[in-house]
């Protein structure tokens, strides 16, 4: 069991500098030890950033066989599930993850329940996740980013005052970021 540690912390000090060493790693450790459950979740994010999403799932799938009760596993589940445009399990798992009272980053799945809910066209209820999300402290989610969705949700809805006041948030908080510079050009169209 240590040495099957020993090879997922060696994966985790590796994954920023080579990300194929530190999955080998994380392999070794499940072969040490089946059941370690964030060897298993980190190789499913691995895959999750080749676009391996089939593979990807199959190991957060095990994760939740391991500890059904992983908050972070449910929301990734949901990750994964939306890359794959299978959005209404997503959605399932993006709740899943928030019915646990000690989430430490609820704010990331109400942003990823707010993506998946725009996306399937409930945009009232994609709304009311962005605006719980944004309630969360700490953020996890960089405060721009959110405002950029919220804004572009209110502008979905017709509520052109609250979008200006969600997009120009946005523009203040990621002045010349992504967010920031989307957030613009969203407010240009709704210039009276």
């Amino acid at each position: 069991m240590r040495k099957s540690e020993g090879y997922y912390q060696e994966g985790i000090a590796d994954f920023n500098v080579d990300q194929q060493r530190a999955f080998v790693s994380f392999q070794k450790a499940i072969e040490l030890n089946p059941d370690h459950r964030d060897a298993h979740y980190a190789v499913g994010h691995v895959y999750a950033l080749q676009g391996q999403y089939e593979k990807a799932e199959a190991e957060v799938r095990e994760v939740l066989r391991i500890d059904p009760e992983f908050p972070e596993a449910h929301n990734h589940l949901g990750e994964v599930l939306s890359e794959q445009g299978r959005w209404g399990e997503a959605i399932r798992s993006y709740r899943r993850a928030l019915t646990y009272p000690l989430y430490e980053t609820p704010d990331v799945a109400w942003y990823n329940l707010g993506e998946a809910l725009a996306y399937q066209g409930e945009m009232e209820a994609a709304k009311e996740a962005f605006e719980r999300a944004l309630r969360v402290s700490p953020l996890s989610v960089p405060q721009g980013r959110l405002y950029y969705r919220l804004g572009r949700t209110y502008y979905r809805l017709g509520d052109d005052a609250k979008a200006r006041e969600a997009l120009t948030r946005s523009t203040k908080l990621d002045p010349g970021g992504r967010a920031g510079s989307k957030a613009e050009k969203l407010l240009e169209r709704l210039k009276p």
